[in-house]
């Protein structure tokens, strides 16, 4: 993730987008679309000249994994499904719809919980589900 590249990398200076380029395999033309959108959220700043490049518009830990999906316009949507009036077969709704809108749903709070910072330092226990609470929920069915 470019932006998790940025934080760990940009402390105290800018980061060209070469290097991050570089480090993550992704093409420069992509990371300059990327940062264009990210710079209109107000997540990231360019800096100009010799030693410019990006720097995070703010700190890494007021950063929500949500806001940068929504400032790349990344979907986290599973399948066809949509959540309009639209079916997803045609005119009707797949039998599977309710479940994938609720994973949709689960997926969205857990990456609105999420920092950039707590990507860099792991993610908290308190925020994963363990596999005690999985296997609780699947046991008191």
């Amino acid at each position: 993730m470019a932006m998790a590249d940025l934080a760990k990398f940009g402390e105290g200076a800018a980061v060209p987008l070469s290097a991050i380029s570089d480090r993550q395999g992704l093409s420069l033309s992509y990371l300059e679309q990327i940062f264009l959108r990210l710079r209109r959220a107000g997540l990231v700043e360019s800096e100009r000249g010799r030693t410019g490049g990006y720097v995070l518009g703010r700190p890494a830990y007021t950063i929500r994994i949500s806001q940068v999906m929504e400032a790349v316009e990344e979907e986290t949507r599973m399948t066809r499904c949509l959540d309009s009036d639209v079916g997803c077969l045609g005119e009707e709704r797949c039998l599977t719809h309710g479940l994938w809108h609720a994973l949709g749903g689960h997926i969205a709070t857990f990456l609105s919980s999420v920092t950039l910072q707590e990507v860099l330092d792991g993610i908290p226990p308190d925020k994963l589900a363990s596999k005690l609470e999985r296997e609780g929920e699947l046991a008191a069915q």
